[in-house]
């Protein structure tokens, strides 16, 4: 693996960059203070063409004229040389082939595909919630590593939860998910499927949330995670919103606490991404709204730079002890956003050997008060 000088931006690698993860990611690392893009790779129809020409740019943005010159590379540990840090945004398909290839070859991937999620040599990670489980880096049979972004709706779930888990302890959950579209990746859902019309079923995100939720929110002891014992059954269904995850939980927690907690425990939440101060972090990780009718999609989703979840509707539950809805933006906090603060976590606790921040960083984040 090589190392960086400390006064430079780290390269890094993006994989899978023609789909709308990679988009975001190539939105999100555009002016990045700690990371700049020094190769793309995506499928072997793509390799060989400047990315402009090979990627039908999905974002509101303007494609960076730099990253639109740049030739895609075939999605190949060689493609990645002189990258240290290497971003996945491959379908898991396409994951299952090369990303332990990569790893294997000395990069430090962080990964956004579910590939390699459970496996238990390898860290699921929430930043505010489970930044321990990175130790599991340190005994990784690879010469570099592999680090997992959990599913994107189970992200906002965990943001939800883990201020509840801390304070008063969780022992059942009930969620169902209103998913956008953009969660189905490009081309996406067909528009007579989507338009005027809810799906109710999504492969393979009901078995997520409820499998995921245990491992992050899991112990880590005698180098491993041993799963949290909550009971989680989860309904997903496709909505026709562009953006953003929509939430419906019913909890049932192990301790008895008033509606004027849990509000407190959210509203109090920090977790290390905010005390170290990384770039990606919201400077607030849950933002309770007391508006009856919130959260929204269209009106929430994109609050502290779309990295943080919502939460609203706070009330009763007849069969558990609350429910309440809870929001996220699935293509950032929960993909490519989620991601990078993981990178950046992971860098800040010096668990990615050769690579060092930024100087001019570094003293800003020694500098800081948070």
């Amino acid at each position: 693996m090589s190392t960086t000088s400390p006064q430079e931006r780290i390269p890094v690698a993006l994989l899978g960059a023609t789909g709308s993860v990679g988009q975001r990611f190539i939105e999100l690392l555009a002016d990045h203070p700690w990371f700049r893009l020094a190769a793309i790779t995506a499928s072997p129809r793509s390799a060989g063409k400047p990315y402009g020409k090979a990627a039908r740019w999905m974002q509101a943005s303007t494609l960076p004229d730099a990253v639109a010159k740049m030739e895609v590379l075939p999605t190949a540990p060689e493609s990645a040389s002189g990258c240290p840090l290497v971003f996945s945004a491959l379908d898991s398909q396409a994951a299952d082939l090369v990303e332990l290839d990569f790893a294997a070859a000395g990069h430090m991937v962080v990964s956004n595909a579910k590939s390699y999620r459970m496996d238990p040599r390898v860290p699921l990670i929430v930043p505010e919630v489970n930044p321990n489980h990175l130790r599991l880096l340190e005994s990784q049979p690879w010469a570099g590593g592999l680090a997992t972004n959990p599913n994107c709706s189970t992200i906002g779930l965990m943001l939800a939860l883990k201020p509840l888990e801390d304070a008063f302890g969780i022992e059942k959950v009930h969620v169902v998910t209103l998913q956008a579209l953009s969660g189905a990746g490009v081309p996406g859902v067909p528009s007579l499927q989507a338009v005027d019309n809810v799906v109710p079923f999504i492969g393979g995100e009901e078995d997520k949330l409820e499998s995921e939720t245990g491992k992050i929110l899991g112990r880590f002891d005698d180098g491993q995670i041993h799963h949290h014992s909550a009971v989680v059954s989860a309904h997903c269904n496709r909505v026709p919103v562009i953006d953003g995850h929509t939430l419906c939980v019913s909890v049932s927690l192990a301790r008895p606490a008033s509606p004027e907690d849990l509000f407190a425990a959210w509203n109090q939440y920090r977790g290390e991404p905010q005390r170290l101060d990384l770039p990606t972090a919201p400077a607030q990780p849950v933002h309770v709204l007391s508006q009856p009718d919130a959260p929204q999609p269209r009106l929430h989703r994109d609050l502290d730079g779309g990295m943080a979840a919502t939460v609203g509707r706070l009330r009763p539950c007849p069969l558990l002890d609350y429910k309440f809805v809870t929001l996220s933006h699935n293509t950032l906090r929960g993909a490519a956003g989620g991601a990078l603060l993981l990178a950046e976590l992971a860098l800040a606790r010096g668990q990615i050997p050769g690579i060092e921040i930024p100087q001019e960083e570094s003293l800003r984040m020694e500098g800081s008060d948070s």
